[in-house]
């Protein structure tokens, strides 16, 4: 398994404009068989926006967090902003990539597309199964995308919402069919929003209260919805997150506990180092080394 050589923090690679249409939020590409990937993205990296990668035919592994896929023929394949990835070698392609920004999604045009279960990703899943028909109708719609990503005009950006819509809804049915579950009730969506906060204040905020007076609530009344909705004490759900962070640190960087220690904000190395075992059952240490054998 790949891990950086030198002692910085995991590189983020941000949206980069696309010269041939001067697109600074949205793009889209299709490959043919060739190698389209760059030699830094060998290495474990974050992206600043989201990717989706309809994957028609191709072979290798790729990393998403700590979770390894077997790339399939007529799959989708995709992540957030923010999650660690990895490529272990670079293989011939064909298909198409998808990526868009959280500033495309924050466009008021685009507010029902913020919601969609394949973009909210409730389950953490970033593998879709597609049948025949399913990879049919995804790699039609992905090339009405590309032809009007490719003829900028008075209509394009409308067309390619129009496009991205029925793109992102017709993969959000097929997400809630292969991720079980249904609509949410207001405390679920409670639920999701504490975690959405979670996942933005995490190594800054480390108190269910502190989230509670974000969200304008009492503690009480957020733990007691957050423990009936998730079966987890709501304090449980920012130590997870530490903790996937830790993990993800601890893998894929040459850190020191103590660097990784003050990126989580924990002032003290030695309050971390307790804190990840009561945790996970093992010290930080213990951990990279067994993590780190286990994917030589």
């Amino acid at each position: 398994m790949y891990t950086l050589s030198s002692k910085q923090p995991v590189p983020v690679y941000p949206f980069e404009r696309d010269m041939v249409t001067g697109s600074s939020s949205f793009t889209i590409a299709r490959s043919e068989g060739g190698l389209p990937y760059e030699d830094n993205l060998l290495i474990p990296h974050r992206k600043a926006y989201y990717l989706l990668v309809f994957v028609k035919h191709n072979r290798g592994r790729h990393w998403v967090d700590m979770t390894p896929y077997e790339r399939k023929d007529n799959t989708l394949y995709f992540s957030a902003p923010d999650q660690i990835l990895v490529k272990e070698a670079p293989t011939p392609f064909w298909g198409t990539q998808l990526t868009f920004t959280t500033e495309f999604l924050a466009l008021q045009q685009h507010a029902a597309l913020r919601e969609l279960p394949l973009v909210q990703n409730p389950h953490n899943g970033h593998e879709l199964l597609l049948t025949v028909a399913d990879g049919a109708f995804v790699e039609d719609i992905l090339a009405k995308l590309e032809t009007e990503y490719r003829h900028p005009g008075e209509w394009q950006h409308r067309m390619l919402t129009a496009h991205l819509t029925v793109l992102l809804t017709y993969l959000s049915r097929l997400y809630t069919e292969q991720f079980t579950g249904a609509e949410p009730s207001a405390d679920q969506r409670l639920l999701k929003t504490y975690q959405a906060k979670i996942e933005e204040c995490f190594r800054e905020l480390h108190e269910v209260s502190a989230y509670a007076s974000q969200l304008h609530l009492s503690a009480g009344h957020l733990s007691e919805v957050v423990k009936a909705q998730s079966g987890k004490p709501a304090i449980k759900h920012i130590h997870e997150r530490l903790v996937l962070e830790a993990k993800r640190l601890l893998f894929y960087t040459p850190q020191s506990l103590k660097e990784i220690a003050f990126d989580l904000g924990f002032s003290d190395a030695s309050y971390f180092n307790r804190f990840f075992k009561r945790e996970t059952g093992l010290t930080p240490a213990e951990y990279r080394t067994a993590i780190r054998k286990m994917y030589q």
